[in-house]
């Protein structure tokens, strides 16, 4: 009940709002065009020499990742087999503090980077952009990913805090404040916490919110004709379903991201599977044009840099490795030792990126929409999410039901856990006891978002989400030496048998 109640108060809220934000929204939006054009001047600066264009936010992230994976001895190959045995189970203690098992903090995280940009859309418009070969570079960028996502993992388990009420506390903001102070720069260190606070709650609002009911109404419209009349209707229903969710915390979001994930992956990857297993023939040919072009690419703008671009900045949107949101929903992890739940963590890019990515592009590939003549003013206009559609629908012609439903589930995962993300860090602004407030707030931006469509206003939480890197990024660095320690006194006691001693009680 008090869910139902939090969601019928946010309903007030928006229609009191409604007839105002749609006056205002010709302003609102002209506005956020122009501060958008300062932030990309500043955030997508070009610093590739060429025709090829690297953003300078997107070099930020793959150079710190490349780096990182050097300096732990790739440890995202290395401890795959132990991360796995994490996430069974294996090392789970009755006496380890947290609030959710790493597993569910896992299914979190992912539930937040597995969604309709990354993987649906943005794999085809860099394949689109940048030829089959980006396909390869998109993989190695979430390779090296996977340690920028330890690192920041265990960063958040190391310096999160217990409060009083039982709820962690945990995060980029927590090990900037603290790991700044530390190193004897607590003034910087906390303006740089609230900088990438209040970056995460305005992302949380909007790419992890606004942006996803848009995406996910727009699939439903197409097959239930009902919410193109009533949008405001399409918008209830989800208020209602993430509201009766995120009201219970962290527990709560955990347990439906546990069963939400497995169960939206295994229905698109099924489809994918069904394209790729129905044309095994032309599988050879794809991975070769992927292999040949990632080196040798035809007709693209910046050759093989231009590729090499492509799918490194489509793997950057794609993993979020290096922003800093994952270390929020594994803060809260369960576990005795800080780099265990940073090595459950590698998973996330191999899973989102990785497997999921390279499947959605293997059927791009061998469907050939993406250099068919008829299809090139979506290549063009760069709308990703209709181009994978129709590589969909060429082979499967019930797809766009399974689309529907799996950009539905996309959606409602990403905003439960960004929820979470952005309530954790208001929190850490204003206080416990305004919690409840920003997930008024949550809600309301819900309804407000199926009837008001502001376009720029959604470019301008896209590119605060990409800016919350840059704190994220320089604590990564300045805090490498801790990580390193307590990676090799971790990998020690498995060496020496140490932790199944734990686990056995002798």
């Amino acid at each position: 009940m008090k869910a139902v109640r939090l969601c019928l108060v946010s309903w007030f809220v928006c229609f009191l709002m409604l007839q105002p934000a749609y006056a205002a929204e010709g302003v609102i939006d002209t506005f956020f065009a122009d501060v958008n054009g300062y932030l990309a001047a500043v955030l997508f600066y070009d610093v590739m020499p060429g025709e090829a264009a690297m953003p300078f936010i997107v070099a930020w992230l793959i150079v710190g990742a490349v780096y990182l994976t050097c300096r732990f001895g790739f440890i995202n190959i290395r401890m795959m087999g132990h991360a796995f045995a994490v996430i069974r189970g294996k090392y789970q203690s009755p006496n380890d503090k947290g609030e959710v098992s790493s597993f569910q903090a896992l299914t979190t995280a992912l539930s937040a980077t597995v969604g309709f940009l990354g993987n649906i859309a943005g794999v085809a418009i860099a394949i689109g952009i940048g030829g089959p070969g980006a396909t390869l570079w998109m993989i190695v960028a979430g390779f090296f990913g996977m340690t920028a996502k330890f690192s920041e993992v265990t960063l958040g388990q190391m310096y999160r805090e217990f409060r009083p009420d039982g709820h962690v506390m945990g995060g980029a903001m927590q090990y900037l404040s603290k790991g700044f102070a530390e190193k004897g720069m607590p003034s910087l260190g906390k303006s740089l916490a609230i900088m990438f606070a209040l970056l995460c709650v305005c992302a949380s609002l909007g790419g992890g919110n606004a942006f996803q009911v848009s995406q996910a109404m727009g699939a439903v419209q197409g097959e239930v004709s009902f919410f193109k009349d009533y949008p405001w209707m399409f918008g209830i229903l989800m208020a209602l379903a993430v509201g009766v969710v995120i009201i219970g915390g962290i527990r709560r979001i955990a347990h439906a991201a546990e069963a939400i994930v497995p169960t939206m992956v295994l229905i698109y990857l099924s489809a994918c599977l069904w394209i790729v297993f129905s044309h095994a023939s032309e599988v050879p040919t794809a991975l070769s044009l992927i292999f040949n072009e990632a080196f040798s690419p035809a007709a693209v703008t910046g050759g093989v840099i231009g590729v090499i671009v492509q799918g490194f900045k489509r793997a950057a949107f794609s993993s979020e490795a290096g922003i800093g949101s994952a270390a929020i929903a594994h803060s809260a992890a369960a576990v005795k030792y800080p780099v265990r739940q940073g090595m459950v963590a590698l998973y996330e890019p191999f899973i989102d990126t990785i497997i999921i990515c390279t499947m959605t592009a293997l059927v791009i590939i061998i469907t050939g929409v993406y250099n068919d003549p008829a299809h090139a003013d979506l290549v063009a206009g760069s709308h990703g999410a209709a181009l994978t559609a129709v590589a969909f629908g060429s082979a499967i012609s019930w797809f766009p039901i399974i689309l529907s439903i799996s950009v539905v589930l996309f959606a409602y995962s990403t905003m439960i856990s960004w929820s979470y993300y952005g309530e954790r860090c208001w929190t850490y602004v204003f206080g416990e006891r305004f919690s409840m407030l920003y997930r008024l707030i949550f809600v309301a931006f819900i309804v407000l978002a199926s009837v008001v469509s502001a376009g720029n206003i959604l470019d301008f939480s896209d590119l605060l989400l990409l800016a919350m890197a840059f704190p994220n990024i320089i604590a990564l660095y300045l805090l490498q030496g801790k990580i390193s320690s307590a990676l090799k006194e971790y990998l020690a006691k498995l060496r020496s048998g140490e932790l199944d001693r734990e686990v056995n009680g002798s």
